[in-house]
């Protein structure tokens, strides 16, 4: 079947102009964070008219400047530039598919831009919130740390599938997957910060550069629960793609299960992603120590991303799919 090539020009323009969006919206996001106050500033004023001068040990009210802040109008600023950001990658993916004639996951570079897709997305859907901002920066520089790699090493020009994956499984298993990695990379995010932040607890005045940023972001709660709440979404996910693959295995090689390298690692990640769940209702291993697992789990799907795919061979190192 014949490759549409201005379609796929379009697409790579449009990858290239989400890639370029989303760091304007990663600069605007950290001038946001660079201006964010750790603390409102409280002025005191006295309890009655004609009262005596506010002092320090005087009762009075929180004041507000009229009108959002600084900080406020350039993650506003992000927030829009974002979406236009999302549109377009969106954008990039579907002109592949029509380009190539198939569901547009047939290798790695596709892979990806599925997987980071559904990060923005996931995360435009989680941190919304005023007090999730500051997250966006250190979502964003993964994001496009891996949107760089897969259009430069991982790039592959628009072609038909190998004929092993010209099957209806393949929009099934690998989009369900995808987007598992997607929500596993917020999650990951989450914890990681989590680990971060839970080194300067509240109350406590921040003596260095590193200090004040963690002091930032939200706190350790919020973010444990965040890691939380998006695995619960991804570990299913995860779980009903590694089935499935096993199914489609079945239906091309006459096995569901071969211990090929990426089953192995897929599966090792999975227990992972399932201990880290287990230690979340177990006390004694909620906090850190659970945190650390989750971030485990994150390892392991990178290794199985970049090492399985692009170093170790196995059945699956044809395509480089996840």
């Amino acid at each position: 079947m014949l490759i549409d090539e201005t379609l796929s020009r379009y697409s790579d323009f449009a990858f290239m102009s989400a890639m370029a969006i989303y760091t304007l919206a990663t600069v605007l996001l950290l001038v946001q964070y660079a201006s964010a106050r750790t603390k409102q500033i409280v002025a005191r004023e006295p309890a009655m008219a004609g009262g005596p001068a506010p002092g320090p040990n005087l009762p009075g009210r929180v004041v507000t400047p009229a009108g959002p802040s600084r900080a406020e109008r350039f993650g506003n600023m992000a927030f829009s530039v974002l979406f236009v950001g999302v549109v377009l990658h969106i954008a990039a993916i579907v002109l592949r598919g029509f380009a190539t004639h198939r569901f547009p996951l047939g290798n790695m570079y596709e892979f990806v831009m599925m997987a980071t897709a559904a990060a923005v997305v996931i995360g435009l859907a989680f941190l919304r919130d005023q007090r999730y901002r500051s997250m966006w920066v250190f979502l964003l520089v993964p994001v496009l740390i891996l949107m760089f790699l897969a259009g430069t090493v991982l790039y592959a020009d628009a072609a038909p599938v190998v004929p092993a994956l010209k099957s209806f499984w393949l929009p099934i298993h690998v989009t369900i997957v995808s987007i598992g990695s997607g929500v596993f990379l917020v999650s990951g995010i989450a914890s990681l910060l989590f680990l971060y932040r839970v080194r300067q607890p509240e109350g406590e005045e921040s003596p260095n550069f590193w200090g004040a940023v963690a002091r930032k972001l939200p706190d350790a709660r919020t973010l444990d629960q965040l890691a939380y709440k998006t695995t619960i979404i991804g570990f299913p996910l995860f779980g009903a793609g590694v089935i499935l693959g096993a199914i489609w295995a079945e239906a091309a090689w006459g096995r569901f299960w071969g211990w090929d390298p990426k089953e192995t690692c897929s599966f090792i990640a999975w227990v992972l992603y399932a201990a880290y769940l287990h230690a979340r209702a177990t006390s004694g291993w909620r906090d850190t120590k659970a945190a650390w697992i989750n971030v485990a789990g994150f390892v392991a799907m990178l290794f199985n991303l970049f090492i399985i795919n692009m170093v170790i061979s196995g059945l699956h190192s044809y395509a480089g799919l996840s």
